[in-house]
């Protein structure tokens, strides 16, 4: 009888060659990682963007300010006082403007006189609405400025460069007058053009040369921006013209700007 040999077991390592596995030794892993190391990536790739978009924005802030401080530097001189000269001039009206507003606050807090104050704020705001808006008369403090010409006739694009000039300066109420007595209210839809015979077309009507400029605002700082070099006095005086500058107190501004009548508004 042949006895049966016995089904194979599990052989002992050394039989196979191979060491044997220490009992200490950390158990094999696979190349997935475990949720916990995701967990630990996420808040990383977060930091390091935000990082960028911060470098990013200081770079795009610190490009931008070279820029501006690479224009004021190459800037002339007499650039820069204009400059400086229209900054005062909208710094003093932003003052004045924030002082009434305080006013009117504590006048319109105050119980019995709130209805007094708003009336007489309402009739401010429509009396300024309409000056800037051309429809009413103004008078106040600045400049008639006499432009004549040379060689050559007075340019459309002088008289707007020269109303350009002075709102940004501070003027708040304008008219142009012509020798032949026309007179136009500068407003914001104002227009110049060349016209025949050397004259000057503004809003349709036909002015002749001599022109007077009737401006209301600061004297000083409007006569500054005018008289800058290569501004609009030189560029007159270049082609044989004359520009004349005459404070007046009060100016007067008596020309109206006849808005139209409106199509699809009303009020409310």
């Amino acid at each position: 009888m042949t006895a049966t040999p016995p089904p194979p077991g599990p052989r002992h390592p050394r039989d196979l060659g191979g060491a044997v596995p220490d009992e200490s030794d950390p158990p094999a892993t696979s190349g997935t990682a475990t949720p916990r190391s995701r967990g630990r990536a996420v808040p990383a790739d977060v930091v390091i963007a935000a990082l960028l978009a911060l470098l990013g924005f200081a770079l795009v802030v610190q490009f931008k300010a070279s820029d501006s401080d690479a224009e004021l530097t190459s800037a002339r001189p007499e650039d820069l006082v204009r400059i400086l000269s229209d900054l005062d001039a909208q710094q003093d009206r932003l003052r004045r403007e924030i002082n009434d507003l305080e006013e009117t606050r504590r006048q319109l807090d105050s119980g019995a006189q709130s209805r007094d104050a708003a009336l007489a704020e309402a009739r401010k705001r429509a009396d300024e609405l309409g000056i800037l808006a051309g429809t009413r008369p103004a008078e106040g403090p600045g400049l008639e400025i006499g432009f004549t010409p040379g060689t050559e006739r007075i340019k459309s694009e002088t008289i707007l460069d020269a109303v350009q000039e002075l709102r940004g300066a501070g003027a708040e109420a304008m008219q142009v007058n012509g020798a032949n007595g026309a007179a136009v209210r500068i407003v914001a839809s104002t227009y110049f053009v060349d016209g025949d015979d050397g004259r000057l077309v503004v809003d349709g009507s036909n002015l002749t040369a001599p022109y007077t400029i009737m401006v209301i605002g600061g004297p000083d700082t409007m006569r500054t921006a005018l008289n800058i070099p290569g501004g609009v006095v030189d560029s007159v005086r270049q082609h044989g013209g004359t520009v004349s500058l005459r404070e007046a107190d009060p100016v007067h501004v008596t020309a109206l700007h006849n808005a139209g009548e409106l199509r699809y508004a009303k009020p409310a």
